[in-house]
Parts: structure tokens; C-alpha cells; sequence
């Protein structure tokens, strides 16, 4: 094996420049594809980063109670609360352990005033003593030293900006409790922070227990219990059994797989379907399951679109690129007729002078391959240092900077597609010269 390895290597030295040509070829396409895929793939989870900082977690508790009816124009209503709190956080703290935080929230849309200017916004009613919460905060003016304002309350820049807000000003929002009841009550700006983009700019953020006196939450519940897994590709997984031990316990929870069957493509909308206070009645609190797929099912959509998207310009460019050393190497047994009949007179067998040939092309081909792919990481690297100022960009970016995401699988079967498609290539022109009769090839004028 070593002598044909020895035999391969040596062959590439001798026609270089050609050799060199079809390398940069393949360097070229595993460059265009490897570069693709990490960039969009990198968008993409900057842009799932992002959503599971703003929804606090990948698997998603909410605790769930129908309103009745108030009037006779009014219809019912359902409301996120969860009234026992220790049961859900014993739940998760007793059955999993794999999981970097979990955190609880409720929150709130409605509308701040100041100095008679408005805006729309969603406050989240937060734990301000939550060590892995404040750590994702980058706050440019106050912080945790303000905590003790009254209502203490957090908003971004382009908010700040917007409605001339500074860290001390008092401002007015108004809501509507959990029963549909309007409410008005006043905040004291405590920090304003970095707005990383157009969703984070319209969220503000205020202690849980004030948020939850405002809108009718009982003091140490929350509307959401929300789960940060280490791995996210265990989000269903894990929602899954969350949602067999609530179900085991005799409590009342909706059903991830009635939800697969009547909305296979959005299990998130398939879930509310359950929870349709027109159409279904229910006594106390009925949790509801879901992961950070189910709300945002686009993520998981665009990722596998960029897998499939280079996987296809990989198979073109392989074979624009194997069509090239198919040629090469009818070339090559042409011109090494002599030289293959000497290897099998002197007692080479057809098989390794297969293997030969195909050794030499597989060799480079990989050595092509990995250029390519070393040219790509330089240039991820470049790239990912310079800062974009783009609001348009800025869900897809890791704060202001494009960021790239490479799958040790993806790039292993690239590889291996390589060199499937090299050795298809090249086997028959291999195939023929090991059929060389050595008399005949000895006697062959080039």
C-alpha cells in the first residue's frame, strides 16, 4: 500500500502545472461552497441567538387559563399565567440537567408616554436578580446600580433617541391587565441599552413583580417558563418530555403530536388551535409546550434550504470539476502506456496498478479540497472582523459583525462525495490500464 501511496505522489510531481490547474479547480469549488454555507449559516443562527435571547430560552412553558366571556359583545379570552410556580421549575430542575439556564418571565404589549410622545412597545417582566439575564443586557448608560428606583425600568437606545429619554426621566405606560382591563402606571428609566436590531429596540424591561401587580399576575407566578438548552437540536426532545411528565402528573397540557398531524408545518399554530377559547373549555391552568422551532419554524426551514442549497451547487461544481480530470486522466493513460506496461512486466498486478491511478487522483483532489477549504477559513476570518452598520442586517449579525457557522458532518461529506465522485471519474480510465497487456504496451510508439 505504501509502495502505490509512494507510486501516486511521485506521478503528481511530474506534470505540475496541469496537476496545479485541476487543484485550483477543486479549491475553487469547496472555496465557493464551504464560504457559502458557514456565512448563511452563521446568519441563521445569529438570527435564532437572537430570538432565543428575546424569548428567554428553546423550550417554551406557558401556563394557560380561559376567560369567560364578560359581556354580550365580548367573547372569551385565554390568558398566560402560571399561578404555581414551584411546579414547573421542580418539574424541569428534578427531570434535566442539560440545559445552560432557565429563567421565567411574563410580559405585556402596550404603549409608553413621554412629554407627549408615544410608542408601541412589549414589556417583559423579568427576574432582576437573574445573573445569566443581566449578562445579556449591554447597557450604554445606567445599569443594576439604578435597581432600586421606583418601577426601575430598562429600554433600548433607539427608544431613548426616539422619545428624548434619559437614565431618572419618569414615563407613563398603559396596558391591559390579563382580563382585558385597561391600566396605567408609572416607570422610572433605570438603564437604556444597545439596540441590536428592530425587535430588541421595541422591548423594555421592567422587575417580573412589577409587571405582574400591573396586569393582574399573582406575585410569584409568571406567564412563561422558558428552558436554554446547551444543544438546540434537543429543543423537540426535551418539549416532548416536558410534555409527558406534566401529562403523567394528571395535569392538563396540550398535545405536540395532535399538532404534528393538523400542522405539520407550524406546530406553534397547531398548538394555539388547542387552546381556542371558542372552541374548547377548560377548568384552571392547561400548560402548553413548545420549542423555539415551533414558534419560529422559518429557523429550522432556512437551515436545512442552506444545507440543500449548497449541497446542490456542491454536486455542480464536482461535476463541471470531474468531467475535468475524467479527460486528464485519459490523457495521462495515453501518455503513460510504456511506463504501465514496464510496472506489470516486472510483476505489478492489475489491481494495484488500478490503484494507482486512483490513488493519484483521490490524493489530489483532497489536497485540492483542503486548500479550498483553508482559503475559506482565511477569508471567514477576514471577513468576520469588520464591523457592519447596517439596521437592515442587524438580526443577522453577532453584535455588528457577520459571524460564520461550519458542520463537521457537512464538511465530512463533502469530503466523502469528493471522493466518491473522483474515484467514478478516473475508475475507467484505472480500470483500462490495468488491462494493459505488458507485451503490447512496451511495444506502443507515443
Amino acid at each position: 500500500m505504501s509502495m502505490i501511496f509512494s507510486l501516486a505522489l511521485k506521478n503528481l510531481s511530474r506534470q505540475k502545472r496541469r496537476n496545479a490547474v485541476l487543484a485550483i479547480a477543486i479549491a475553487f469549488g469547496f472555496f465557493v461552497v464551504t464560504t457559502v454555507d458557514g456565512f448563511i449559516s452563521g446568519m441563521v443562527g445569529n438570527l435564532e441567538n437572537q430570538i432565543t435571547q428575546m424569548v428567554g430560552g428553546t423550550v417554551l412553558i406557558q401556563g394557560l387559563e380561559r376567560i369567560p366571556a364578560g359581556g354580550e359583545n365580548k367573547k372569551p379570552s385565554v390568558a398566560a399565567i402560571v399561578r404555581n410556580a414551584d411546579y414547573i421549575r421542580n418539574l424541569v430542575t428534578e427531570n434535566f440537567k442539560d440545559y445552560n439556564s432557565f429563567s421565567c418571565y411574563s410580559m405585556c404589549g402596550g404603549q409608553i408616554i413621554f412629554e407627549g410622545k408615544k410608542s408601541l412597545v412589549t414589556m417583559y417582566g423579568r427576574d432582576f436578580t437573574e445573573e445569566s439575564f443581566l449578562d445579556s443586557l449591554p447597557f450604554s448608560h445606567g445599569g443594576p446600580e439604578n435597581f432600586s428606583m421606583f418601577n426601575a425600568l430598562i429600554i433600548s437606545e433607539k427608544t431613548a433617541d426616539a422619545m428624548n429619554l434619559q437614565v431618572g426621566d419618569i414615563l407613563t405606560f398603559t396596558c391591559s391587565t390579563i382580563y382585558g382591563q385597561n391600566t396605567v402606571e408609572d416607570f422610572t428609566v433605570a438603564g437604556i441599552i444597545k439596540s441590536n436590531n428592530f425587535l430588541s429596540s421595541m422591548q423594555i424591561y421592567t422587575d417580573i413583580k412589577n409587571l405582574n401587580r400591573i396586569i393582574g399576575i399573582p406575585e410569584a407566578g409568571f406567564s412563561t417558563f422558558t428552558i436554554n438548552l446547551r444543544n438546540k437540536k434537543d429543543q423537540t426532545k426535551i418539549a416532548n418530555k416536558v410534555e409527558a411528565l406534566i401529562r403523567a402528573d394528571g395535569v392538563q397540557v396540550t398535545s405536540r403530536l395532535e399538532a404534528m398531524k393538523t400542522n405539520p408545518a407550524n406546530i406553534g399554530k397547531g398548538i394555539e388551535k388547542q387552546v381556542n377559547p371558542e372552541k374548547y373549555s377548560w377548568e384552571g391552568t392547561k400548560y402548553a409546550v413548545e420549542t423555539l422551532y415551533d414558534e419560529v419554524p422559518a429557523i429550522k426551514t432556512l437551515l436545512n434550504i442552506v444545507h440543500v442549497v449548497t449541497t446542490v451547487v456542491l454536486l455542480v461544481i464536482l461535476f463541471i470539476v470531474m468531467v475535468g480530470v475524467s479527460n486528464t486522466y485519459r490523457m495521462v493513460l495515453y501518455e503513460r502506456i510504456r511506463e504501465i506496461g514496464t510496472m506489470r512486466a516486472v510483476g505489478m498486478g492489475r489491481k494495484e496498478t488500478k490503484n494507482v491511478f486512483l490513488s493519484e487522483a483521490v490524493v489530489l483532489c483532497l489536497i485540492g479540497a483542503l486548500a479550498g477549504f483553508l482559503l475559506s477559513l482565511l477569508v471567514m476570518l477576514i471577513v468576520g472582523r469588520i464591523p457592519i452598520h447596517s439596521e437592515s442586517l442587524s438580526m443577522f449579525l453577532d453584535n455588528g459583525f457577520f459571524s460564520f457557522t461550519l458542520s463537521t458532518g457537512v464538511i465530512i461529506f463533502q469530503y466523502l462525495l469528493l471522493v466518491v465522485f473522483t474515484i467514478v471519474a478516473v475508475y475507467g480510465s484505472a480500470k483500462t490500464a490495468a488491462k494493459l497487456n505488458p507485451a503490447e504496451a512496451l511495444r506502443t510508439i507515443k
